[in-house]
C-alpha cells in the first residue's frame, strides 16, 4: 500500500540515475552496474573510478540521511538479522544474475540486451511475488 506518493522526488531521482549512468558510458565506457563496480574496486588497475563511484554514492547516501532522515527509517518488525540475510541473498543473486538492477535495469534495457530484459523481467516477478506473499502473511491473522 503506497502512503506517501512523490512523484517529483521520484522523477528528479531517475533523472540524476540517468544522467550518472550516461556520464560513467560516455566519459569512461563503462555500464553503471553497481553490484559489478563494488565488486571490482579490489582490482588494484581499475580502482580510481569505480572508488570515486562508490564514495560518492556513500556521500550522497550520507547527505540524504542529514536532509530527510525519515527515509532511512527501518521499520520496528524487522530484525537485523533478516535485513543481513536479504542483503546477502541480494549480492548472491547478483552473482547469479551477471548483474544487478542497475546494471540490467538501466544499462542494458537502454542497449536493447535480450539477456538484461530477462534479468529485469525476473527481478521485477520475484519482488512482486514477494511484496504480495508479505502483504498477505501480514494480513493474515
Amino acid at each position: 500500500m503506497i502512503h506517501h506518493f512523490t512523484p517529483l522526488p521520484a522523477l528528479l531521482g531517475g533523472v540524476l540515475i540517468g544522467l550518472s549512468a550516461t556520464a560513467l558510458m560516455r566519459y569512461y565506457g563503462r555500464v553503471m552496474g553497481c553490484s559489478g563496480i563494488f565488486a571490482g574496486a579490489l582490482n588494484i588497475t581499475d580502482q580510481r573510478w569505480r572508488a570515486s563511484f562508490l564514495v560518492g554514492m556513500i556521500v550522497a547516501g550520507l547527505a540524504m540521511n542529514a536532509l530527510v532522515p525519515h527515509l532511512f527509517d527501518v521499520p520496528e518488525n524487522r530484525p537485523l538479522a533478516t535485513i543481513l540475510v536479504a542483503g546477502l541473498l541480494v549480492g548472491f543473486g547478483t552473482q547469479v544474475g551477471s548483474g544487478c538492477t542497475s546494471g540490467h535495469g538501466i544499462c542494458g534495457l537502454t542497449r536493447y540486451s535480450r539477456r538484461s530484459l530477462v534479468a529485469v523481467l525476473t527481478f521485477m516477478a520475484a519482488g512482486f511475488a514477494t511484496a504480495t506473499g508479505y502483504s498477505l502473511l501480514l494480513a493474515t491473522p
